[in-house]
């Protein structure tokens, strides 16, 4: 019911996450990020949103993608209903399909970046997600939406979609957090909502507010610099 993708460019120190569903709220059940943790896609039949907030906490930890995801998976006897992809802030990626998930369900994880997918077409989808993204180039948002758009158009979820969510995480830039949560044509609705994101006054105030790189940004601090 649900394709997801993560992505880390090391040379921009960017952090990327997108997903879609043919369900409603994607983006709230199923991303998670912070730059000193990393990101997590917690999905499934059955999914755990203590999952998905417990590996990101034993990533800001210190723990690698891999050892997060044992330390929660291990101990929960509903995991064969869930589905998890993680990608620690080193770029190391880890993920989990249980085996009662709803077919076809599959993950997959290299350096810097990790797919998942469960009642999807197929094996097509995922590698449909990450070759776009790895063909892309440009702002992490638009590499993420192109594989969005790259996966529905390889089958996607075999309902239809939704709902989607992008959520892009910089340094020097406030987290870019993005859902739609329901909506007919949920792919080109979140890009209409990135376009928008770009537009003044909303793109002005953005380098207003702290960020990681400044953490008491703020607009009288910006005057008298």
């Amino acid at each position: 019911m649900t394709f997801s993708i993560l992505a880390h460019d090391e040379k921009l120190s960017a952090f990327g996450a997108a997903a879609a569903t043919g369900s409603l709220c994607v983006g709230g059940w199923v991303l998670r990020g912070s730059l000193n943790a990393g990101l997590v896609a917690s999905q499934g039949t059955a999914p755990s949103t203590f999952w998905r907030d417990e590996v990101l906490e034993f990533m800001g930890q210190g723990k690698s993608a891999e050892k997060a995801l044992d330390s929660v998976v291990s101990s929960d006897v509903g995991r064969d209903h869930r589905q998890i992809i993680a990608l620690d802030h080193k770029g190391c990626t880890a993920g989990f399909t249980g085996t009662d998930s709803v077919p076809w369900a599959g993950h997959q994880a290299a350096r810097s970046l990790a797919c998942a997918g469960n009642m999807i077409a197929g094996q097509s989808v995922l590698e449909s997600l990450a070759g776009a993204f790895s063909a892309s180039t440009g702002h992490m948002a638009d590499r993420l939406i192109t594989a969005l758009h790259q996966a529905e158009k390889s089958g996607g979820d075999s309902r239809g979609l939704q709902s989607a969510a992008l959520l892009v995480m910089t340094p020097d830039m406030p987290p870019l957090d993005l859902r739609i949560d329901h909506h007919d044509d949920p792919l080109g609705a979140l890009q209409k909502l990135l376009d928008r994101a770009r537009m003044r006054p909303y793109a002005d105030w953005l380098h207003e507010v702290p960020v990681t790189t400044d953490p008491t940004r703020a607009p009288c601090k910006l005057a008298k610099s």
